[in-house]
């Protein structure tokens, strides 16, 4: 039997529906940490006595700059579920960009966003 090129129509239609759940979850992942960078929605150092004010704002400095790195992480990786999703239409999804194999259904479900086999992420290192 030869060996399979691409996934089928139903698998497709499966990685689609765990990829559109994830990017949804993303989304609003991403519009939490923003609402944090902007301080929308929560009590910031004007809500405290101005004792606690200075020790605040050095935490609240801190804790927006996390919260903005983690930011253009989710950023980064809703950038990689909606570059699988076109994958999908384009009906290449799942194939290994070095070595051209199909990626293991189990890699998929566990990162639908991969685009790297296990044998070729192991021959990076």
């Amino acid at each position: 039997m030869a060996e399979k090129t691409r996934y089928t129509d139903d698998d497709l239609a499966e990685f689609k529906e765990l990829l559109n759940l994830k990017l949804e979850k993303a989304k609003i992942d991403f519009d939490i940490l923003k609402k944090t960078i902007t301080h929308s929605e929560s009590n910031d150092t004007e809500d405290t006595s101005p004792t606690f004010k200075v020790l605040e704002e050095g935490a609240a400095t801190l804790s927006k700059e996390e919260a903005g790195r983690l930011a253009q992480r989710q950023q980064k990786f809703i950038q990689h579920l909606q570059a699988a999703l076109i994958r999908i239409e384009n009906k290449t999804y799942g194939i290994c960009r070095e070595t051209g194999k199909l990626i293991s259904k189990e890699r998929l479900r566990a990162v639908p966003h991969a685009t790297l086999s296990i044998e070729a992420k192991n021959n990076q290192r």
